[in-house]
């Protein structure tokens, strides 16, 4: 396992741990999450919550091979009771497309379609912790499968 690995494993622990803790969390239709993702790949995210519908996630990325990106999802989320978790918890998953930037010697442009598939906590009425994994197929400049994900925190506002 390497470092990268056992950073979001440990960090996931921790979600789980602090989601644990007495506390009745809810989002509001409409609200908007701001945050931040640690993985393959890292960025900035910002998802707009829907209780009747999709949920739309957007993260501006890069990536530790020299890969500048933004990927768009539509989130279809289902609650997962789980024993003895007070705060609420959601399975998500979503198709998506994502254009980007090479930097690998040269400047190329990068387009594919994606999905993913993930689980996130509301640890208060403001904060919810996410992993989650985003298969992802390049159909422009290389046609080639790839696998990313990652752990991330966002606020509500």
């Amino acid at each position: 396992m390497n470092s990268s690995s056992r950073a979001i494993l440990g960090a996931l622990l921790i979600g789980l741990c602090v989601g644990a803790l007495p506390a009745q969390a809810q989002r509001t239709p409409g609200a908007a999450g701001l945050g931040v993702q640690a993985g393959e790949p890292s960025g900035v995210t910002l998802k707009i919550y829907n209780a009747d519908g999709p949920s739309y996630d957007v993260l501006a990325a890069w990536s530790f091979d020299d890969f500048l990106f933004l990927n768009a999802h539509a989130l279809f989320e289902r609650p997962l009771a789980i024993e003895n978790v007070q705060q609420p918890v959601h399975w998500f998953v979503g198709p998506g497309a994502y254009v980007g930037i090479y930097d690998d010697g040269g400047s190329e442009a990068g387009l594919g379609i994606s999905g993913t598939v993930g689980l996130d906590i509301l640890l208060a009425e403001q904060f919810e912790v996410y992993i989650q994994a985003t298969p992802r197929f390049e159909l422009v400049r290389e046609t080639e499968p790839d696998i990313g994900g990652g752990l991330g925190l966002r606020y509500y506002f």
